[in-house]
């Protein structure tokens, strides 16, 4: 008698390999960020008054959403040398991607302080702002960013959306004819936003 074997069991046996792949891909995935951060640990043991120990086990905690984790560890960091300056960036990003955006608030005012030249830091303090419905502070921040590198398209941009939500569609539109002669991919994002996010009260 001869024996067939069926296409359907050549595909299980296919679909068996994949998913035991999957599943040792995972694993392995996880006891790499596992030893990350034991490796980490052991650093900031061995070194308890390193700042910058503490701050990379923050960073590390945090690229793998251990918000909480992150935020002690900045806040250790901080304990041990008050004026680093990355770790209150990275506080109030932890805070932000934690969506509590009332306590990134300050932290992000705080590196503000700590560089006001800097456009990016003014950009993300524009979007706590955002977040909080602060749309006027958010736009002072925004143009701060500008301020200190025009072509900041993203910050122009921001600036639009702020507009529509407080009802300045005119101001809006100059925004997104500016963004169309540069040719910036954003112009699209806030042309969408003219067309779809308008309050009625302000009218398109």
């Amino acid at each position: 008698m001869i024996h067939r074997t069926t296409p359907y069991r050549h595909l299980a046996t296919i679909f068996r390999s994949m998913l035991i792949l999957l599943c040792l891909g995972g694993l392995t995935a996880c006891q790499n960020k596992g030893a990350r951060i034991e490796k980490l640990q052991q650093e900031v043991w061995a070194n308890p008054e390193d700042a910058r120990g503490y701050l990379n086990l923050g960073k590390e905690y945090a690229r793998q959403q251990r918000y909480d984790d992150a935020i002690q560890a900045y806040r250790r960091a901080l304990g041990i040398e008050p004026e680093l300056d990355e770790a209150y960036s990275a506080l109030g990003a932890a805070y932000f991607d934690k969506k509590q955006f009332k306590t990134a608030l300050p932290w992000m005012q705080k590196r503000v302080a700590i560089a006001p030249d800097d456009s990016l830091r003014h950009f993300d303090l524009g979007n706590v702002y955002f977040q909080l419905k602060h749309y006027d502070d958010a736009i002072t921040s925004y143009r701060k960013a500008i301020d200190n590198s025009y072509a900041f398209h993203e910050a122009w941009y921001s600036i639009g959306v702020c507009y529509i939500k407080t009802g300045k569609i005119e101001e809006a539109r100059k925004i997104l004819k500016w963004l169309q002669t540069k040719n910036n991919y954003l112009a699209v994002s806030l042309e969408r936003h003219l067309q779809n996010d308008v309050p009625e009260k302000a009218g398109k």
